[in-house]
């Protein structure tokens, strides 16, 4: 599923998109054909079919994605924005495959070389797009790209992971915290939607086995804590405002022990 989170007010309705196809050229493998169905189920309050389509899919690769073909899902979907995480890609070694016809492409790639980076491509052309958050310890593993339009921001993140026996979480707060002030910051201008893989399950039930992941990167109280302050600002977990309890609902999966055939995940992303 797509996963984002949007400040209580949106505009995204007023947009006026292109024509659905754009992705025709890409040919499904034939084992999938007539297998995928993506209709959106999803209408506005006042009854009306969706009008804008925003994907978030952190692909842990886009090369590898691409070379396994499960990036054809994308012509089913026929989104107007898609948001990638860890594309551990710079723009220039990004796959021609993945490069889809119809859209206005934004990169940002991490100076170290196959690491964290992100992209958005976007069917509209944003009225300005920028780059990191204005933070320079923040702004060198291509993390952040933001992108305006007329009625809203689309802010897509990958944001920091806390590390094996969570080293890296006091600087993963200190990024919690920037960013958040970042976002708010778009937000006293106009409606903000951030989609991406925050890298935290917020409740226990965003996760298969919370108890024995207390300590865990992604699940420890203090992440935890920074994620409850987002919504006290005003942000919405959209997924879980629309299915406040629904279980077994993850966006992530360990590959070891079959964890994805037996959905033993967690809920790694703001929705």
């Amino acid at each position: 599923r797509s996963n984002s989170s949007a400040s209580n007010s949106s505009a995204s309705k007023k947009l006026k998109l292109s024509a659905p196809g754009s992705l025709d050229y890409m040919t499904l493998p034939e084992e999938l054909e007539g297998e995928l169905d993506f209709k959106p189920a999803c209408t506005t309050k006042d009854g009306l079919p969706w009008n804008l389509k925003i994907i978030s899919w952190n692909v842990n690769g886009i090369r590898a994605v691409t070379k396994s073909k499960k990036i054809h899902y994308l012509k089913f979907e026929d989104p107007d924005i898609v948001c990638f995480q860890e594309t551990k890609c710079a723009e220039v070694d990004f796959p021609e495959e993945a490069k889809f016809q119809g859209y206005h492409k934004y990169y940002n790639s991490a100076q170290k070389k196959g690491y964290s980076s992100t992209a958005v491509f976007s069917k509209v052309k944003p009225k300005s797009v920028t780059y990191g958050i204005n933070i320079p310890e923040h702004d060198n593993e291509g993390r952040v790209i933001t992108l305006e339009y007329h009625s809203f921001y689309l802010v897509n993140v990958y944001v920091p992971n806390s590390g094996q026996k969570t080293v890296r979480l006091p600087y993963r707060r200190e990024w919690n915290t920037d960013f958040l002030a970042y976002c708010k910051d778009l937000d006293s201008k106009k409606p903000v939607v951030v989609a991406g893989d925050l890298n935290v399950a917020h409740t226990e039930i965003d996760l298969a086995n919370p108890k024995t992941n207390m300590k865990n990167s992604g699940f420890t109280p203090q992440e935890r804590e920074d994620f409850t302050t987002w919504l006290d600002s005003g942000f919405v977990d959209t997924f879980r405002h629309n299915n406040p309890g629904k279980t077994g609902a993850y966006t992530f999966w360990t590959y070891m022990s079959s964890a994805r055939n037996r959905n033993i995940g967690g809920e790694s992303t703001i929705s």
